[in-house]
């Protein structure tokens, strides 16, 4: 069954264009250990809330903006073999430096529910 690895994160929005740069240079990685589909989602329509947001789950600061991914694999499996891999992997060493304070992502795995076209 398919996987899902979804990710929350704030980004300083300086650092846009790095994030896009050290996503693209990330996909050939994970294409490699298995990944099928990648999607990137700059947040700009992302509204706060009274009581819970992505910000305030973010912890995310005023020059912050919003990101939603996701990594899409043929199933948990997969997903977890490779993300196995990448923690041993010398090769995550090339990736360079995160533009964003990985301490404050967010992420979880999916199973589909539901998947409507």
């Amino acid at each position: 069954m398919t996987y899902y690895s979804g990710f929350l994160l704030a980004v300083p929005t300086a650092n846009k264009q790095k994030y896009v740069d050290h996503a693209r240079k990330a996909w050939p990685y994970f294409k490699k250990l298995g990944a099928r589909r990648m999607v990137e989602n700059w947040g700009v329509d992302v509204p706060h809330g009274k009581v819970t947001d992505f910000y305030m789950a973010t912890k995310a600061k005023e020059d912050e903006t919003i990101m939603f991914s996701w990594v899409e694999w043929a199933d948990k499996a997969t997903a977890d073999a490779a993300y196995d891999k990448m923690m041993s992997d010398p090769e995550m060493a090339n990736m360079g430096e995160m533009p964003f304070d990985g301490m404050r992502m967010i992420w979880g795995g999916f199973e589909p529910v539901l998947d409507e076209s």
